[in-house]
């Protein structure tokens, strides 16, 4: 370590706040495509898109040369001033997602969070929020309130009318039919009979991730959300999906949702669609907006309607539709879970694999009988990645096992795949034998 790396760490611990997990050991100096690099200049193949945003890869050419471009140009504006490319990019996703024509354009998947909850309270003169129980949503606010996978403790109440229920789950299941799978049907007519009687009469909106990722990659199953959407209309409640994660073509249609033919009432949009930079959106219909606007809807924010992050959304629009990524992410997916599933059948250790496109989930158990969460086994197989220069989320939750989110860029190569599949091979035989 030189004297210049022994400073930079100690000026992590006399200066960092920490604000989860803990910093890993290396010192990124660089990024391009599926990789980044440390100090030492050793490559590490980036299986989770940094933070599950850069769909593009890192410092794809084409958003290089849009932020460039445009901060040039005008990159800031006072929030009631509108350029160009805040128009056209609400255009563009108006068009995308027909039924949803209104576009309210932010910077953090928590904002647009906000957003919509404050609008959905204000349009139905409600105030309780549903979620799942493993979801997250953001840590400001409402947001916060509606994320129950972690974060929950110490920090004093909730918003009033925080209400949950459990993810349907079909690796581990709660309601089973005669063949002893999932029966998600009954799960949620249960689970809505306990919330009508939670309820004071003030459901407002239900706020959902079509696959929880943070939850461990729970896909809803087909039928699920068509299910939910009635569910909620029968109540008076609206329908807000978050495609933080599964957004832009990630899991092989340009939004999750679409797999199911059922449009939500209210939909954000994050991390995905600024590939890696601070950009978020919340769409909704032209009603919803204008009981809104009639309502004195106020979302004044400092980076509401940005130019500089819209353009390069453009860009990331662009790029997917032009390089074909929403069916690559269907091949690449396959190829993925093909590799993942051939693991699955030499290590014990592997006791699930799910997903759709590439947002793929590996569940490590002690023993696949039992199933019982293998949480340190998971903790040890994600260092020795890390080590063999493989970079794994794994996230860790009562009453399952410690699941690797598998979100590599949508530009991913099918030889980079195979490399991954070869250390993570490595790392199940070192660690589990």
């Amino acid at each position: 370590m030189t004297a210049g790396d022994t400073q930079f760490w100690d000026n992590v611990d006399k200066h960092l706040v920490r604000y989860g997990g803990v910093f890993e050991k290396f010192i990124v100096e660089r990024a391009s495509g599926s990789y980044v690099y440390d100090e030492r200049g050793r490559a590490i193949l980036d299986f989770t898109s940094g933070q599950m945003s850069a769909v593009l890869g890192h410092s794809h050419p084409d958003v290089v040369a849009t932020v460039r471009r445009q901060i040039g140009e005008v990159d800031h504006l006072f929030s009631g001033m509108l350029s160009r490319p805040v128009v056209d990019l609400a255009s563009r996703l108006a068009a995308a997602a027909p039924g949803l024509d209104k576009v309210l354009l932010l910077t953090t998947g928590a904002e647009s969070n906000e957003a919509a909850i404050r609008m959905a309270k204000l349009v139905t003169g409600k105030h309780e929020i549903v979620a799942f129980v493993q979801s997250w949503h953001g840590m400001t606010g409402a947001a916060a309130s509606a994320t129950y996978s972690g974060g929950r403790q110490g920090y004093g109440p909730a918003a009033p009318g925080s209400l949950s229920i459990p993810a349907p789950n079909a690796y581990r299941p709660r309601f089973t039919n005669a063949r002893g799978e999932l029966d998600w049907q009954a799960e949620l007519d249960d689970a809505f009979e306990i919330l009508d009687r939670q309820s004071t009469g003030n459901l407002a909106a239900f706020i959902a991730e079509p696959i929880l990722s943070s939850g461990g990659i729970i896909e809803l199953p087909e039928g699920y959300l068509r299910a939910l959407k009635a569910k909620c209309e029968a109540r008076g409640m609206l329908l807000i999906l978050d495609e933080a994660q599964t957004g832009l073509g990630r899991t092989g249609t340009m939004f999750a949702y679409q797999r199911d033919g059922v449009t939500p009432d209210i939909l954000t949009l994050s991390k995905t669609l600024g590939a890696g930079l601070p950009l978020a959106a919340m769409l909704t219909t032209a009603e919803i907006e204008a009981k809104a606007f009639e309502r004195n809807f106020l979302f004044y924010t400092t980076h509401v309607s940005d130019p500089l992050p819209a353009a390069v959304g453009l860009t990331v629009m662009d790029v997917i539709v032009r390089d074909g990524l929403v069916a690559k992410a269907t091949q690449s997916g396959e190829r993925l879970r093909a590799g993942l599933r051939a693991l699955q059948q030499r290590y014990d250790c592997v006791g699930d694999v799910r997903g759709r496109g590439l947002l793929t989930g590996v569940e490590i158990v002690t023993d696949r009988q039992s199933k019982t969460p293998g949480y340190a086994l998971g903790g040890r197989i994600m260092q020795e990645a890390m080590e063999r220069g493989l970079s794994m989320n794994i996230v860790r939750l009562p009453g399952m096992g410690g699941v690797f989110r598998v979100a590599p860029p949508l530009t991913i190569s099918d030889a980079e795949i195979d490399q991954g599949l070869e250390i993570l091979d490595a790392c199940l035989k070192a660690v589990a034998g």
